[in-house]
């Protein structure tokens, strides 16, 4: 292929015009599952007529809080973004982190404190609610993060001493986001995810369409990390039926009951902290949608212990005085490409 080059996806076109048509029946019934079953027999498969038929697609509550008199709606599980996105929030809260200039050495290492113990919980408590009881009025309680975070002081806590949280009782950066908001003030935030680069780099013939490689998103085995580095437990072991943990935070921000932010991004396991800085980079920085989102981004996802940092993001002095605190670091071009909407006064 080359510059100018037209492509024209016949067979994906056709699909589309028949989920457009026949709603779920276009996809998990006729012509389409005759496609995806064909291909199960052609490449080694294991999806069955039966999968297709019993599955459904379901609906599920919000995850609510507040950042600061602002209402923040996002996923709940089987996604860990919205009980994660809270955490982070009431930790920064606590923490007082808009006390300390963006990006400086003491606010990068506060929110990567936080960020650690919230991954540390996202590995243990989190997983399809269907199959086990997710704790998230606990996780994202006042007394419980107070004490989750009240550890953290002016040193790094390596992560071999962080533990999931005292409670009774990664997809892909190929994953797309887009945010809409109308003339009439409805909002939408989709998050959708192939996990992957190509998915499981296997095309239904006929159908047009990749399929994915979302099993990854489960926990192999507990302590076992994925593709991503992310580790799990019991809450996210594979299981017939249950729908795997994924870290997407399409979320929805009100104020003063009126719409205010439309978020979410891709970047596998870095989404919940983009979208978490993001919403600091307005609330507590001012910043306008353009500059938040352009903002150089940091991630901390307990294991492995250091900090993901963009190119350029830190002052060598900056570096240095987070070394001093026991940090690492590992560098990437990017993280997260934001996709967002600021509504103005």
């Amino acid at each position: 292929w080359k510059e100018n080059d037209v492509l024209i996806q016949d067979d994906l076109g056709n699909t589309l015009s028949r989920i457009k048509t026949d709603k779920r029946n276009g996809f998990y019934s006729g012509i389409t599952a005759e496609l995806i079953l064909k291909e199960m027999i052609d490449g080694g498969g294991i999806i069955t007529k039966d999968d297709l038929e019993n599955y459904s697609s379901i609906w599920r509550e919000a995850v609510i809080g507040y950042y600061k008199n602002h209402k923040i709606i996002s996923m709940g599980p089987p996604s860990s973004g919205g009980i994660a996105l809270n955490q982070l929030l009431k930790g920064a809260e606590m923490l007082e982190v808009s006390n300390y200039d963006h990006n400086s050495s003491d606010y990068v290492h506060l929110l990567s404190e936080i960020e650690s113990r919230v991954y540390a919980d996202r590995a243990t408590y989190l997983g399809d609610p269907d199959f086990y009881k997710v704790p998230q009025k606990e996780l994202i309680s006042s007394n419980y993060l107070s004490e989750r975070f009240g550890t953290i002081n002016h040193l790094k806590t390596p992560s071999n001493q962080i533990k999931e949280g005292d409670i009774d009782l990664i997809e892909s950066e190929e994953t797309t986001h887009f945010s809409i908001v109308d003339k009439f003030g409805n909002a939408i935030s989709v998050t959708t995810t192939i996990n992957g680069a190509y998915g499981s780099k296997v095309v239904v013939d006929g159908a047009g369409f990749l399929l994915n490689n979302e099993m990854d998103d489960f926990s192999v085995k507990p302590g076992h990390p994925n593709m991503f580095g992310l580790v799990g437990g019991e809450a996210n072991s594979i299981e017939p039926n249950k729908r795997m943990l994924s870290s997407m935070s399409p979320t929805i921000i009100e104020k003063d009951n009126k719409l205010f932010m439309v978020l979410g991004t891709p970047g596998g396991s870095t989404i919940i902290t983009s979208v978490f800085q993001t919403i600091l980079n307005v609330i507590d920085f001012n910043m306008g949608m353009q500059e938040a989102v352009d903002s150089k981004k940091f991630h901390h996802q307990w294991l492995p212990d250091a900090i993901i940092i963009e190119k350029n993001t830190l002052s060598q002095e900056n570096i240095n005085l987070l070394k001093e605190k026991g940090h690492t670091f590992v560098e990437r071009n990017s993280i997260g490409r934001m996709d967002c909407i600021l509504i103005k006064d």
